[in-house]
């Protein structure tokens, strides 16, 4: 018996040391991840702070701290960054409010409705998903070169929305897949109108998943450098990402704090829409991982 008991002892004993590795081997990784992360954005907020102007000699702790390289970008006439940074609020502004409405539309027809070539368009959609805007960068460069909207921000509005509706409008199907077709139905014998019930019913129950495409759609003109860099040429055109590594590669090659300065602004916009649409973001990514 006391073989018994002293067995069974060592077995919990083990599975609590195995219980503590394994939690201490996730911190350990969870330590790493975030080094990883935050480093380059302590660097770069030390570096926007820094009043050298050269990437080698800037220090992570200043001595002095100076806020003069943000007063430089938003009070110097040699600096266009109040126009990169309307341009791209702009851009995203108009990508995030059409894409979402549009998918929300999109997604309501294909979840709710049956009719011919809806499941030709669910593969399409699913297609879609696999092939990267960048591999129809050509055709798109010279379709908005014949349609007049080259180096023009409509066409890279254009080209985002596009790209985005595919991959956000399967994601939104899910969730309205799981949404029971008896608030329909029950709507329906009220009286209510296919619009009625998409705007008053589904729509509201639906802002958790909205939220998550919203933000994403607002966050990649911030982001993306690639599209602006193939589709914009005008100085007077450049979003942030365009606008700042141009600022560095050809106008002013060595200032780097300002450059830090520029690209740490970058997130404010982005932080406030996500503390906006917090409440609704963690069940949305959430539903969309499993729903989806």
């Amino acid at each position: 018996m006391n073989k018994l008991f002293k067995k069974i002892s060592s077995n919990q004993m083990n599975r609590k040391q195995k219980s503590r590795f394994e939690v201490g081997l996730i911190y350990l990784v969870l330590a790493v991840m975030f080094v990883i992360i935050a480093y380059p954005l302590f660097w770069a907020f030390a570096m926007s702070m820094n009043t050298t102007s050269n990437l080698y000699a800037a220090s992570l702790s200043p001595e002095n701290w100076s806020l003069e390289n943000f007063k430089w970008l938003f009070t110097s006439p040699r600096s266009d960054y109040l126009l990169w940074y309307r341009n791209t609020l702009f851009v995203s502004t108009v990508v995030t409010v059409v894409t979402t409405l549009t998918v929300s539309f999109v997604a309501y027809a294909f979840s709710r409705y049956r009719f011919k070539g809806r499941k030709n368009g669910l593969y399409a959609f699913l297609l879609l998903q696999m092939f990267p805007v960048l591999m129809a960068m050509v055709a798109l460069y010279i379709l908005l070169n014949i349609v007049g909207l080259l180096d023009n921000l409509w066409g890279l509005i254009l080209i985002y929305i596009g790209g985005g509706i595919p991959m956000n409008a399967f994601l939104v199907k899910g969730y309205f897949d799981t949404l029971p077709k008896s608030l329909d139905e029950s709507a329906k014998m009220d009286g209510a109108g296919h619009f009625r019930i998409f705007f008053q019913i589904l729509l509201p129950l639906a802002k958790p998943i909205l939220s998550v495409v919203a933000l994403f759609n607002f966050m990649t003109p911030f982001m993306d450098f690639i599209l602006p860099r193939i589709v914009l040429r005008s100085p007077e055109n450049y979003t942030l990402a365009l606008g700042l590594y141009n600022f560095v590669n050809a106008q002013f090659s060595n200032n780097f704090s300002r450059f830090a300065a520029g690209a740490v602004l970058i997130a404010v916009p982005i932080a406030t829409v996500y503390l906006m649409l917090q409440k609704y973001l963690i069940s949305g990514l959430a539903s969309g991982a499993t729903k989806g």
